[in-house]
């Protein structure tokens, strides 16, 4: 269009116009240009049509996006051609609705001649007939509020966190770090993370961990903080510096979480490894722990230490009559009374059913010296074991037998173990209520044992024991009865002594079968000496052990025993001892069970448990029988003699039936009945003896010295 000329301006006025209009033309179409470059390298997919609704420009991007070229489009084809059917129709309501006015972000989804489509946000401006439209990716636009949205939801979780700025100070808390620590965001922002230390770390911990940050540019570990109402928590802590461009620490981010009921967990877990469970002592776990401990002391250094196993003696006898519970409690009473007896540092562990052991470290440079300090606490565990039990308003009796041993250097915990076990078993032989040093003799003679219990184990198999009966006599010297006692020739090794064989066995619970085998073959005895006239009264004394006696089936079991041999149950005389009675209430249902059946009950070795009078008046005893060292020991000891007239006067006055075992002399024999007492056994009248030997001497009608 040709510019307007003012008709009295001057050749030069209109040359300078010319050349501005010029310059002006020039810039806006340097600026249409460059707008054009823009567009055409936009991250963002570009496109304008003309009047007739086709193409009039296209950027590289969307040309990409649409898998075509500038001729296939330009003037030819139109975008809504390269739009899905869904998104068609909404772009016709669109433009229906918005089309004199344009729209943003409306979503819709582009299709390339393969079939692929590609969601995208659409807007547009200008008029029908120039329309521009600028289309953004919505993969990466999602993926972007996506990543967003996931990193607020990081940030508010029940996780801690706090981001402070390089000095420390905190700049922002979530709702986590406000949850386990008791402080809001605007009570921490501003403030330094020294404000929830405990003190329960060092300025040294501090150190090292900052450094550790510096180094590697985190750190991660449990750390104990305190809340704002001052209760300290176990957390575990991750702190991760961030870096500017430059490479220089610009903030800090920690996350931590409480890990308190997880420690307290952990704890629990392992108190459950180490400990036993009802004593709360240490267990054989941790006591080797500490064992081996002791033994690397022993290694480097010249300090000794001991090992002392500890047996409750006849501790099975209260648990089996008394019952569990009470074993439970006098067990724990025992841990405790051992805790107070030992030093501070020192070890004692429950290590089976009433079995102990202490360790003692540090006793000394000189292996006497430490074996004396050994020693006088020994003594002082067995002073405090000894004291009477009060549990469930009863009282108990139970000592303890100790085997020592001295911690060596080369040596392992359960070599030391072994030899302290050892040294206890020799305890008990010498009496028990005693303590007993390790000797290598003792590792022999376990040896022995050992070979001694597999025989024991086979002869219960093969039935290769044998009963002999010792003779039971009146004032005038008749055999009214006999007491059946076990005896094993051991193939190979000869008779084995009968006191070896009861110990073995109940050590080993083996007497349980074998005091059922001594029943049996004592009732088809009596069966077949009740076909002979000279024998067919004669009663048949049997012991009971308290194992056998404490069996549920224990009442049921005699009476089939019984009934299967046929004998009759009024000759069967069932001998029990007053560690038996602990649980009268027990004892007596079974012995009135029994009794009712025709069997009759003797008290033995009576006079060296703890029966009381009540006792004696409540159980259906029929026969007390005086122990044998009051009997051998009448002459020598007054007090002795006592005893005996006691025991027997207050029989009589019970209706009760004594006699007395043990009678070796007739000097013995003389002073008891003095006494009044009735029966008698012993080796004056005949030694334990076999079937054969016994029935010739009463066919003969000769009792042994009782004749003379």
């Amino acid at each position: 269009m040709a510019a307007r000329q003012d008709p009295t301006a001057s050749d030069d006025e209109i040359e300078r116009d010319s050349d501005a209009a010029t310059a002006l033309l020039a810039r806006l179409q340097a600026a249409r240009d460059s707008i054009a470059e823009l567009y055409e390298t936009a991250p963002f997919g570009c496109h304008t049509v003309g009047p007739d609704g086709t193409y009039a420009f296209i950027n590289d991007l969307e040309l990409f996006w649409l898998g075509a070229s500038r001729e296939d489009l330009i003037g030819r084809r139109r975008p809504r051609e390269f739009l899905t059917p869904e998104s068609q129709l909404q772009l016709d309501h669109y433009m229906d609705r918005h089309g004199r006015h344009g729209f943003t972000d409306l979503p819709l989804e582009l299709l390339n001649p393969l079939g692929e489509t590609r969601p995208v946000l659409q807007s547009f401006n200008g008029t029908l007939q120039s329309r521009r439209s600028l289309s953004f990716d919505r993969t990466a636009y999602q993926l972007e509020r996506q990543q967003q949205r996931v990193a607020a939801l990081c940030f508010e979780s029940t996780c801690g966190l706090c981001v402070t700025n390089a000095q420390g100070d905190i700049l922002r808390v979530n709702a986590g770090f406000t949850a386990l620590t008791g402080y809001s965001n605007d009570e921490m922002v501003g403030r330094n993370m020294r404000i929830l230390r405990s003190g329960a770390q060092t300025s040294g911990f501090y150190r090292q961990m900052w450094r550790a940050v510096g180094e590697r540019g985190h750190w991660q570990g449990e750390i104990r903080n305190r809340r704002k109402d001052g209760q300290v928590i176990t957390k575990w802590l991750n702190i991760a510096a961030v870096r500017d461009a430059q490479g220089q620490v610009s903030n800090y981010v920690g996350a931590f979480y409480d890990i308190s009921a997880l420690k307290i967990s952990q704890e629990e877990i392992t108190r459950l490894a180490f400990h036993d469970s009802l004593t709360q002592l240490p267990n054989r776990r941790l006591l080797l722990q500490r064992i081996d401990h002791a033994l690397a002391i022993a290694g480097r250094h010249e300090l000794h230490s001991a090992l002392l196993f500890i047996d409750l003696d006849h501790f099975k006898s209260i648990n089996d009559t008394h019952g569990h519970e009470a074993g439970d409690l006098l067990l724990i009473e025992a841990g405790l009374r051992m805790q107070r007896v030992l030093r501070e540092g020192d070890t004692v562990a429950r290590v089976g059913g009433d079995e102990f052991v202490v360790l003692l470290e540090g006793m000394g440079a000189s292996t006497a010296d430490a074996a004396t300090q050994a020693r006088l606490i020994g003594e002082k565990l067995l002073a405090a074991l000894a004291v009477p039990y009060d549990i469930k308003d009863f009282e108990f009796r139970c000592t303890g037998s100790i085997g020592i041993c001295m911690v060596e250097a080369g040596i392992s915990a359960t070599q030391l173990l072994t030899h302290a076990d050892l040294a206890m078993y020799q305890a008990k032989r010498q009496g028990r209520h005693a303590l007993q040093f390790f000797d290598p003799v003792m590792q022999s003679a376990a040896n022995l044992r050992v070979d001694l219990e597999q025989a024991l184990q086979k002869a219960v198999a093969l039935a290769q024991f044998e009963l002999h009966y010792q003779p039971q006599v009146d004032l005038q010297g008749r055999v009214l009865g006999v007491e059946a006692l076990l005896r094993w020739q051991r193939p190979g090794h000869g008779w084995v002594s009968p006191a070896e064989i009861i110990a073995l066995a109940e050590e080993t619970g083996l007497i349980v079968p074998i005091g059922q085998w001594v029943l049996q073959t004592a009732c088809a005895q009596m069966k077949a000496w009740s076909l002979r006239p000279e024998t067919r009264q004669l009663t048949m004394a049997v012991n009971v052990s308290a194992r056998q006696f404490a069996r549920d089936d224990f009442v049921q079991s005699v009476l089939k025993t019984l009934s299967d041999s046929g004998a009759d149950p009024g000759l069967l005389d069932l001998e029990v001892t007053e560690s038996m009675m602990l649980n009268v209430d027990n004892a007596l249902h079974k012995m009135q069970a029994l009794r009712l059946a025709g069997v009759r009950f003797s008290l033995d070795d009576f006079g060296t448990g703890y029966s009381s009078l009540a006792i004696l008046t409540r159980l259906p005893i029929a026969t007390l029988k005086i122990d044998q060292s009051f009997v051998r020991h009448m002459a020598a000891m007054p007090g002795d003699q006592i005893i005996v007239q006691t025991i027997i006067g207050m029989a009589h006055s019970l209706g009760l039936t004594v006699i007395a075992e043990g009678v070796e002399t007739r000097a013995q024999c003389d002073q008891l009945k003095a006494f009044g007492c009735q029966l008698f056994q012993g080796y004056l009248f005949g030694r334990p003896q076999s079937i054969d030997t016994l029935d010739a001497l009463v066919a003969e009608g000769l009792p042994g010295a009782a004749a003379q």
